[in-house]
């Protein structure tokens, strides 16, 4: 028998617990920059060594961090359910947890692309991208994120993941926040719908939905026990 398609859409939540900065945080500033100056591509057309110190240092937070037990918790989903993450996030602390089918809207910290074709990746780890560093197009290489202004390329694809999904799990975002606002709208077929944010959430947008009123750690290990005994 198939197992049922369990589909979670993460977000910045999901990760804060494990000691990641967030730009709410910190009121959407960085060290006293605006994002849009850190993380769009206009910033990065008028300041790229800016751009680039700001995500070496993220990339050297993540190198610093570990998954928390919200990460721990959805890999076990993987026991009894066929499991995709899509998640916001552009960490790699799904991964580093076990969980072996990532979707990344946002693109990842790990990995480097082209400036004039963002499709052409390469992997970086945990190294630094230093001014002056080249794609082997000779184009200059910079994060392979998704800035503020630029399209989402896995939008599609991502629909299409949640359109198949017989339950849906929205942990560490919540549901007035594009793209994930967007995407819960293609879970016509999920009978089971559960939202994990601390929030009191808008009565009418949480019809035909389960809210577990916790931070992501706490909620997800609750959720992670309840289904898991179905």
């Amino acid at each position: 028998m198939q197992n049922k398609r369990l589909v979670v859409l993460s977000g910045a939540g999901a990760s804060a617990e494990s000691g990641l900065k967030t730009f709410r945080d910190s009121g959407g500033l960085w060290e006293g920059h605006d994002v849009y100056e850190v993380a769009s591509i206009d910033g990065w057309n008028r300041n790229q060594k800016l751009v680039l110190d700001f995500y070496n240092q993220r990339r050297r937070q993540l190198k610093s961090v570990k998954p928390n037990n919200a990460h721990y918790s959805i890999a076990d989903l993987e026991k009894a359910f066929d499991v995709t993450v899509i998640t916001q996030n552009v960490d790699n602390l799904h991964e580093r947890a076990g969980s072996s089918n990532v979707v990344h809207l946002h693109g990842e910290l790990t990995k480097a692309c082209s400036s004039i074709d963002t499709s052409s990746i390469v992997e970086i780890g945990y190294n630094d991208i230093s001014l002056g560093d080249c794609h082997s197009d000779g184009s200059a290489l910079r994060p392979a994120v998704v800035w503020f202004g630029e399209l989402v390329p896995m939008i599609e694809f991502a629909a299409e993941i949640i359109a198949k999904a017989d339950i849906l799990v929205v942990v560490g975002t919540s549901l007035v926040v594009y793209p994930a606002a967007g995407l819960i709208n293609y879970a016509t077929s999920a009978h089971q719908k559960y939202i994990i944010d601390p929030s009191p959430m808008d009565a009418f947008s949480l019809q035909g939905w389960h809210h577990i009123k916790q931070p992501a750690t706490i909620g997800m290990v609750e959720l992670s026990t309840k289904i898991l005994k179905q």
